[in-house]
């Protein structure tokens, strides 16, 4: 295909990248090839890795090489489109309480929408998980309501508590645990994104879709508190992606 470029990164991985923009289109081909090198089985293949755009397809330089991989990798691009599988519709609890979201008045003042406004188009929103990255676990989803859309914030803080939901540019994702961040913190969501002893240690995987239900500052309380009691499962159906 033409509009797919083959890109060396060093001698154990190899890069097919699908375009330059963040949309689920091209997301979408991402994940599909990646489905479907995974069925294929492809000698030296060690692992993939999925970004908005491209999959990185790391190997075993004494099975197999770049040359060789891209072209068994060209050979499958034709049928990439019917490669499909099913997928996590994830239901996260978010509290939009002030005292979880200290960005949101800013939001809807810079947005020229209210409160209620704000929380309702970004609990009213299906996101797709484009990317798990940055730290542990950190979900990248799309995409915002165009009347969401901000850039990250002039002055970054240093510490960002974990489980805060926040958002910037087209994107929303939830911060798995206290770290530095400079997007706009309009909520939390009391829940464990990552955890080494899971099979899946990453909650959210490229893929996934998710959506924010509100919750009060009481029942956000009460969850967190089951999940520290390894107590509560973040609820999911399965749908087609």
């Amino acid at each position: 295909m033409t509009d797919v470029r083959f890109l060396p990164a060093g001698d154990r991985a190899l890069v097919v990248e699908f375009g330059d923009t963040i949309e689920r289109a091209l997301s979408e081909r991402v994940l599909r090839l990646a489905t479907r090198l995974r069925e294929l089985r492809l000698q030296g293949v060690v692992e993939m890795l999925p970004t908005f755009r491209s999959l990185l397809v790391r190997y075993d330089p004494l099975q197999t090489s770049g040359a060789t991989l891209e072209k068994e990798i060209e050979a499958h691009l034709a049928d990439e489109a019917g490669a499909q599988e099913q997928t996590r519709l994830w239901q996260i609890p978010a509290c939009y309480d002030r005292r979880c979201a200290p960005d949101l008045d800013e939001v809807a003042e810079r947005t020229k929408l209210t409160t209620n406004e704000v929380v309702a188009r970004h609990s009213g929103t299906r996101f797709l998980v484009y990317v798990v990255g940055f730290a542990a676990g950190f979900p990248y989803m799309g995409d915002l309501p165009p009347e969401l859309v901000l850039p990250r914030r002039t002055d970054p803080r240093v510490r960002v508590p974990a489980g805060s939901i926040a958002m910037a540019t087209t994107l929303t994702g939830i911060y798995p645990l206290e770290s530095p961040g400079g997007w706009h913190l309009i909520g939390a969501a009391p829940i464990r994104l990552f955890d080494p002893t899971w099979e899946r240690p990453a909650l959210l995987r490229p893929g996934d879709f998710a959506k924010f239900e509100p919750v009060d500052f009481a029942e956000y309380e009460r969850v967190r508190a089951a999940v520290e009691r390894n107590d509560y499962d973040v609820p999911f159906t399965m749908i087609a992606s």
